[in-house]
């Protein structure tokens, strides 16, 4: 049995409920993994609201690491015994173990702890994939990164910094833009003092950024597009104040022929291979110490209703880590 926190309808924080359930056995393709510390997304909030729907009962939770304790036929890369991590679909994570799909959980290296790894690997693979897969940035490029204090955030400024790519945040407080900047960010605006989009402008000299990298949604995304120099590129890549209204594509022509994306990690990792090659890319990025994981809010799992409403209010910064 397991304590595992699941939802059975839609809704606050207040849906949670902990239950014990049967783990079982790894089937072909699969493992069962025991999991050391379990990683809190915005993701997770989206399940949970139902923006983005669940067959019910559900247990939410994206992303963990553990210990391997059984594989299942035709599984290779992993051994019973392994330390691994993994972010993956489907949800489940909120658990003390289970069974599930063994393609896109990974070896976790000794010098990672459990807690790093559970922290790291959806904010870090979402950050290789918005440095490394989705449009080319290049040295000496610009990129505007909103909520740059939070978990992708913080590992979004120090992996430009690593790249020697110039990274202009935004956060809600004088103390996260702080966060930002000392963690790689050539500056950070905040946008609840300042006009964000003519602070923007005036740090590219009134060219605006090559790219965008917007995770917030409805609020930011017109003055994102304003923030874009002439054919540059738009990010959109999570909804955290909510979903972007439909728009005119027309738009993006007078506002400077722009481009716009809405990626997901899990397109990104969906290839074994590819998702095993991004890992290991972001645990060298983490074992040579060009970044960090911050984690800066740890729950029990029996807490996991207040952890969730700690993200939901932005009363947090780094990354948010369950514990078992």
């Amino acid at each position: 049995m397991a304590r595992t926190a699941i939802i059975e309808a839609p809704g606050g924080p207040e849906q949670f409920k902990i239950v014990d359930l049967e783990v079982g056995e790894p089937g072909p393709g699969e493992i069962r993994i025991r999991h050391k510390a379990v990683g809190l997304n915005f993701i997770d909030v989206y399940q949970r609201t139902g923006l983005y729907p669940l067959t019910m009962p559900q247990a939410l939770g994206m992303e963990a690491a553990g210990i391997v304790e059984a594989v299942g036929e035709g599984v290779t890369h992993l051994s019973a015994g392994d330390r691994a991590a993994y972010a993956a679909m489907p949800p489940g994570a909120y658990t003390e173990a289970r069974v599930m799909p063994a393609a896109q959980v990974c070896p976790l290296p000794d010098a990672i702890s459990f807690e790093e790894g559970a922290a790291m690997m959806l904010k870090g693979l979402t950050t290789h994939y918005l440095f490394r897969r989705t449009t080319p940035i290049a040295k000496g490029d610009t990129v505007l990164f909103h909520a740059a204090a939070g978990g992708v955030g913080l590992i979004a400024c120090q992996w430009a910094a690593s790249d020697g790519i110039r990274l202009i945040g935004t956060a809600g407080t004088d103390e996260k833009c702080a966060l930002a900047r000392e963690h790689g960010a050539d500056a950070c605006i905040n946008y609840k003092s300042a006009d964000w989009v003519a602070e923007v402008k005036a740090l590219t000299g009134g060219k605006g950024v090559d790219v965008v990298m917007d995770a917030v949604g409805a609020d930011t995304f017109d003055g994102s597009l304003d923030s874009l120099r002439p054919l540059g590129f738009m990010i959109s890549f999570g909804n955290a104040s909510g979903p972007v209204p439909p728009f005119s594509i027309a738009t993006l022509g007078p506002k400077g022929s722009l481009k716009i994306t809405r990626p997901t990690l899990f397109t990104h990792i969906a290839d074994h291979a590819t998702c095993q090659q991004m890992a290991k890319e972001l645990f060298e990025k983490v074992e040579s110490g060009a970044v960090k994981i911050r984690i800066d809010q740890t729950f029990p799992l029996e807490e996991v209703a207040e952890a969730h409403r700690a993200l939901e209010a932005r009363k947090t910064t780094g990354s948010t880590v369950l514990t078992l």
